[in-house]
């Protein structure tokens, strides 16, 4: 086998340990809390029945790529839950420091793609970007909803919180950012998100 076959092959065994990283979302019914690379999936298929609500033309294919790599990070850096200020203060330093190591098993040029379409994700500055954060932020306040507020209501998550994590989906989608509003004003209701 030949090195550039080589390090492919050892990266996709590698990034099989994305499977393994638990996110504060659970599935829904009450199911157990989802794993990083069912949520990449989940979003990317999202992507694909949704892009017609995209504010702008879009290439499907490289927003599901965004979908698909943008958590691969968390193998090495963790899963930073969305409301975790603490936390959030280190996770574009463990992020960056994982993406390097990760994405440098690759062949230089893989490396170099890899990290561009990270980067891509990570600043929101191309229609394709802007769609897949859109998913990012939707996917797990869909799962919420299914469970009745789950995870909001074991984190005490408040309502300001939200809104400032998902004013970045009106960006992709303003079709389904009044859809999010909608969803969280019936949660207000129910109790299963804090005021403030």
């Amino acid at each position: 086998m030949n090195e550039r076959l080589q390090k492919q092959i050892d990266f996709i065994v590698k990034i099989d340990e994305e499977k393994n990283i638990l996110r504060q979302t659970h599935l829904s019914c009450h199911g157990r809390r989802e794993n990083d690379a069912e949520h990449a999936w989940h979003m990317a298929i999202m992507a694909f029945l949704l892009q017609e609500y995209s504010n702008e033309k879009i290439d499907i294919a490289k927003v599901m790529i965004l979908c698909l790599i943008h958590d691969i990070v968390e193998i090495e850096a963790g899963d930073t839950y969305a409301y975790d200020e603490e936390a959030k203060k280190t996770q574009a330093q463990r992020e960056k420091k994982a993406a390097e190591h990760l994405f440098g098993m690759l062949p230089d040029d893989q490396c170099a793609m890899m990290h561009a379409l990270f980067e891509e994700f990570e600043h929101g500055d191309t229609p394709e970007a802007r769609f897949a954060r859109a998913m990012d932020n939707f996917q797990p306040l869909l799962l919420n909803d299914a469970n009745e507020g789950e995870s909001w209501i074991e984190h005490d998550v408040a309502r300001s919180s939200i809104d400032a994590r998902q004013k970045t989906t009106a960006d992709g989608s303003k079709k389904l950012y009044e859809v999010i509003e909608t969803i969280l004003d019936r949660h207000m209701e129910l109790g299963h998100i804090r005021k403030g």
